[in-house]
């Protein structure tokens, strides 16, 4: 009975965006991704569009909120294709040091089609620090982020 309910615990904390360790693997904020911002506004508008619940969809243990049903339809197609880097983590923070940090989901980059997001808030725009060694930031951040994802 202990078993089954410890495996339960672990069930539920996966589903929320928690490694087994109890570690938050991505950033969300009660289960739902990029702060409900739609996560291809980001490509097709190019700046951060605030989703709407209605226009919903559940995927990979995550649910995204999305400005039109359009917009979730296009998602569905290739989910993959709109995800942030970095579990939705601060990109600069996860290049400097391997450090999960909260985001501002209007602060973001897209480079070779991928969605990077970062830090802005109290006069620090992590942004303008990883334009200013990008290459490198971005490299050591990939490592950074593969040993989270496969200790």
């Amino acid at each position: 009975m202990k078993k089954n309910w410890i495996t339960f615990c672990l069930l539920i904390l996966t589903s929320f965006g928690y490694s087994q360790t109890g570690a938050k693997l991505f950033n969300l904020e009660d289960g739902v991704g990029l702060n409900g911002f739609d996560p291809v506004g980001y490509f097709n508008v190019g700046k951060a569009v605030k989703g709407r619940k209605e226009f919903s969809y559940f995927y990979d243990g995550i649910t995204y909120y999305f400005a039109s049903a359009s917009d979730r339809d296009i998602f569905r197609l290739a989910p993959v294709k709109y995800l942030p880097q970095y579990g939705g983590w601060c990109a600069y923070a996860m290049g400097h040091d391997g450090t999960r940090v909260e985001v501002d989901p209007e602060t973001f980059k897209i480079i070779n089609g991928k969605l990077y997001l970062f830090y802005n808030k109290f006069f620090n725009n992590t942004l303008k620090s990883w334009n200013r060694d990008e290459p490198k930031l971005q490299a050591q951040a990939d490592a950074n982020w593969l040993k989270i994802i496969h200790p």
